[in-house]
């Protein structure tokens, strides 16, 4: 045995049984009465179980000891009084013969160890062999004297393994009664524990069920006074207790609350006031409050009240009642009282200003709806009657209707804009009349002094009635009464006045409606003015656009033309179209569009207008057009973009300008065109096909840097060529793309139309109902000069010839039947082929073509161009040209990719020469001298 210290053995520790989770957060707030009181709990289920299981071990570790005394007890002096124990010990060799009996008796009796040694304590027996010899430890003395010893003691490894052992030590004495040596027996701490042990499960499952019950239990008062106090704690409790109490007794509104017996239970400081209760009255029933009979009944009514006003003394309550339970039945009631005996002297007053604010927020929402002078002075005659007046009037100057800028000099004329009211039939200046205002009158002191005025009765109103005393006598005669007009003034400048009547149905204007009137009147000149202004703008806008259009059709033989505009409803824009007449019969048609609405489109649109003309003029070829109109538009933008422009103008640049220019040619019946950004025309065939023409795209105006590409199409004659405007396409509900089949759809066999009548198709077929962009459509029909009327021919390069081109030039005529024109003819053919042969290069033309006018061109392989100029007395040459251009109507130079050609156009009404007589003949004769001519041939 191991040797024993003085302390017992501490048990060896196994680790604790059913150890709880650990929860992710408490369901109860310890700061809560619920959580405190589960905290509580807590505590005492643990302390209970804590002591139940020490009970429990101090009992088992009492009740073990007790048993293993016994048990070693017994066991040792069993093994004692054995046969043969003591004769064994006085033996010669006792542990070979006890050794083996105390194993077998050990392991029979189940104790830890049996020991047998001498008197003076050495081992002869024990459970491991290599403890046999040593001295026992454990006290021997007592038994030495024949007593029992039992005690707790250390000693060496055992079989149950280290620990405090329970022993026994019992004398062995011989037939004499002498002790001849010592049994002990034992048994270990452990294996004493370990009769309780098994009961520790119970106890803490026993505990553990008692937590679940009370957190249980505590969870389920939780949410029991939660729901009673709607979830807040005692404090916030008092504190709502404390804030209701001094909102209950502070208010000025009267509060009673009664209960389902018919018991007043609860009732303000203002309640009290205003019914005289008693100090007691809380809990009492009704009936005995002494109320007034109108007030007990309704408080004692279980049906609910809005706003009743009942009396109270001399006080006036307005009562409302609910049911403090609506979804219950559970009785009771909440009543309050409102003191509204002043409320009812100025109710009549503020129900008096609801209704004029009312109608100040309809008529700022009803009149200026619209940008109409006419229809805005209907609004504010249609908002204000009847609600206002019976009879509304609005008068305004002929200035303001046009849209032009008001004058004090257009004060006695007005015209009567708008009549509104029930009382129309009131013989009152008919609608759009002029009338003229004397100066007595109230229309025209308001309009002078400018502020309103009231008169009351109108029987007085002798400035009124002199006006025209017959009108006005039948108007008093069908009742009318009272007169309020106020002046319409906008930026400080009257722009009419408006009329408020009323009758003798209705109370007499007083001071209040007066300035009433004059807010109305403040608020509908500003959108009169608005309305105004747009009216000048747009007109200005509109006039500007359509001067800058083509206003009648110029006189040409190559194409049969019809065109439509619609200017957009929002104002005018950048759309524009043209058709010009150029040299040698063909004619230009141009279609373009600047985007953008207002002044600055239409001025922009007329700039390029008159661009194109300019360019026209010089009759450059296509593309050289779009390529100076490209040039100028960047120039334009440059202006805007730099200098003293103003900041933030309308239409700041010319964000995007479109343009589509053809030249058609009569004699050889081709289109030449290009288009720069601009949709692509539409053709129709005599037999009504519809095509497009497949014209490239090209850039836009004003990027620059872009070529323009040209394409010649030759069409028959009769073809409909049809140009437009992107708005005739497109619309909000639609793309290009669906326009453009409508497009399609709408020219579709319009090869038998005129011009006229496929415009006014396509119109109908695609004009959309609210233009939001300008339309544009030009619609020409193709011509071709037959061959009768055409003649030309090449001349050699020889100044004899001359002669015989203008002997031919004088037969062709004949054949024409304008021989009255051969002079002159004659004379600029012979001029310009002399020039031609002398200072140009081969080959030579001559061509004549007769439709409105007598044109003859001259063609040569030269680029140089002759020039006008005023030949000196003694200067052989120049004076040519001056004759061409004195008989000639206009005359000038084209470049062709062959090299020029000179042309010059004469007048022809109906089929003879229009040349000038004698007179200037003789007046040339007498500037020039013909012998000095260049032409060799005259």
């Amino acid at each position: 045995m191991e040797v024993f210290s003085g302390h017992p053995r501490s048990p060896e520790r196994h680790p604790p049984f059913g150890r709880a989770r650990e929860r992710r957060a408490s369901l109860l707030d310890l700061r809560s009465a619920a959580g405190q009181v589960f905290l509580l709990q807590v505590v005492i289920v643990v302390l209970l179980v804590v002591a139940a299981v020490v009970g429990m071990v101090l009992q088992a570790s009492s009740d073990a000891l007790q048993q293993g005394r016994r048990e070693s007890i017994v066991a040792a002096q069993t093994f004692a009084n054995a046969p043969g124990t003591a004769a064994a010990l006085q033996g010669r060799d006792p542990t070979a013969v006890l050794q083996p009996r105390a194993e077998a008796a050990r392991k029979r009796a189940g104790v830890d160890f049996i020991v047998a040694m001498n008197t003076q304590g050495i081992r002869y027996t024990y459970p491991y062999p290599s403890e046999i010899g040593k001295k026992f430890v454990g006290t021997i003395a007592p038994a030495l004297q024949g007593r029992t010893v039992v005690e707790q003691a250390g000693g060496p490894p055992l079989p149950a393994g280290k620990g405090t052992d329970v022993q026994a030590v019992v004398p062995v004495t011989d037939a004499h009664g002498k002790v001849v040596g010592l049994v002990s027996a034992g048994i270990t701490v452990r294996n004493v524990a370990a009769l309780w042990m098994p009961q520790l499960p119970i106890v803490l499952a026993s505990g553990a069920a008692a937590l679940v019950l009370a957190m249980t239990g505590t969870t389920l008062v939780a949410r029991r006074l939660r729901r009673q106090t709607h979830g807040l704690a005692p404090a916030e409790l008092a504190q709502l207790y404390e804030h209701h109490d001094a909102v209950l007794h502070s208010v000025r509104e009267g509060v009673l609350i009664t209960g389902a017996d018919g018991r007043l239970l609860l009732a303000n400081d203002e309640a009290t006031r205003l019914l005289g209760l008693p100090a007691d009255a809380p809990g009492r029933p009704i009936p005995e409050l002494g109320l007034p009979e109108p007030v007990m009944r309704l408080l004692s009514s279980p049906e609910p009240v809005t706003d009743e006003v009942h009396p109270a003394g001399d006080r006036l309550l307005a009562v409302n009642k609910r049911p403090t339970y609506p979804h219950a039945d559970r009785g009771g009631s909440v009543v309050t009282l409102r003191d509204t005996t002043e409320l009812a002297a100025v109710s009549g007053r503020a129900e008096v200003a609801r209704e004029r604010l009312q109608l100040l927020y309809r008529a700022g929402v009803g009149i200026g709806t619209t940008l109409d002078v006419g229809r805005t002075a209907q609004e504010l005659a249609d908002v204000t009657s009847p609600q206002f007046a019976d009879l509304v009037t609005v008068d305004l100057l002929e200035a303001v209707l046009r849209g032009w800028e008001p004058t004090a000099e257009g004060w006695r004329h007005l015209r009567r804009a708008a009549i509104g009211g029930e009382q129309r039939m009131m013989p009152v200046y008919p609608l759009g009349e002029v009338i003229t205002f004397s100066a007595g009158t109230p229309q025209m002191r308001t309009l002078q002094e400018g502020r309103g005025m009231l008169e009351t009765d109108l029987r007085q109103a002798h400035g009124w009635r002199a006006q025209d005393p017959e009108r006005a006598r039948k108007a008093l005669e069908c009742g009318l009464r009272s007169l309020v007009t106020v002046p319409l003034r906008a930026r400080n400048v009257a722009l009419g006045v408006a009329n408020f009547y009323r009758t003798v149905d209705s109370p007499a204007f007083g001071p209040e409606d007066l300035t009433f009137a004059e807010e109305l009147a403040v608020r509908a000149a500003v959108a009169l003015d608005n309305a105004r202004r747009f009216t000048r703008e747009h007109a200005m806008a509109v006039a500007l656009q359509r001067s800058l259009l083509p206003r009648a059709q110029p006189e040409q033989d190559a194409l049969e033309v019809a065109w439509r505009y619609l200017p957009a409803e929002a104002g005018v824009g950048g759309d524009w179209f043209d058709v010009i007449p150029l040299p040698g019969a063909r004619v230009a048609l141009v279609m373009g569009d600047v985007v953008g609405h207002g002044l600055h489109a239409a001025a922009t649109m007329g700039r390029l207008r008159t661009a194109v003309h300019n360019f026209s003029t010089l009759d450059l070829p296509v593309d050289e057009v779009l390529g100076n109109l490209d040039d100028l538009v960047r120039r334009m933008d440059n202006e805007e973009s730099t200098g003293d422009a103003a900041d933030g103008h309308e239409g700041a640049g010319v964000t995007g300008a479109t343009c589509l220019y053809a030249v058609y040619d009569p004699v050889e019946g081709a289109f030449t065109m290009a288009r720069a950004g601009h949709p692509e025309p539409v053709v129709v065939r005599p037999d009504g096909t519809v095509a497009c023409l497949g014209v490239p795209a090209s850039a836009p105006l004003g990027l620059g840097g872009y070529p323009f590409e040209t394409t010649e199409v030759s069409l028959p004659e009769g073809s409909q060529l049809v140009l437009y405007t992107d708005g005739l396409l497109e619309n909000r509900s639609h793309d290009i793309d669906v326009g453009m089949e409508r497009l399609r759809r709408a020219l579709g066999g319009s090869g038998g139309r005129t011009p006229e009548e496929t415009c006014q198709a396509v119109i109908d077929a695609l004009k959309p109902s609210h233009c939001s962009d300008d339309i544009a459509l030009l619609t020409a029909r193709t011509r071709m000069f037959p061959p009768s009327r055409v003649a030309e021919w090449d001349v050699p390069s020889d100044p004899a010839v001359v002669p015989s081109v203008r002997a031919r030039c004088r037969e062709t005529l004949r054949k024409w039947g304008l021989e009255e024109t051969g002079f002159a003819t004659e004379l600029i053919v012979s001029e310009l082929v002399t020039n031609a042969i002398r200072y140009g290069s081969p080959p030579v033309g001559v061509r004549l073509l007769r439709g409105r006018c007598l044109i003859c061109e001259v063609s040569d392989g030269s680029g140089t161009s002759p020039r006008l100029r005023r030949a000196a007395t003694l200067d052989e040459g120049g004076r040519g040209l001056f004759l061409v251009a004195q008989f000639a109507e206009r005359w000038g130079t084209r470049y062709t990719t062959r090299g020029k050609v000179i042309w010059a156009e004469q007048a022809l009404h109906d089929g003879t020469s229009a040349t000038p007589g004698p007179a200037p003949v003789d007046f040339l004769l007498e500037q020039f001298d013909l012998d000095q001519f260049d032409d060799p041939g005259l």
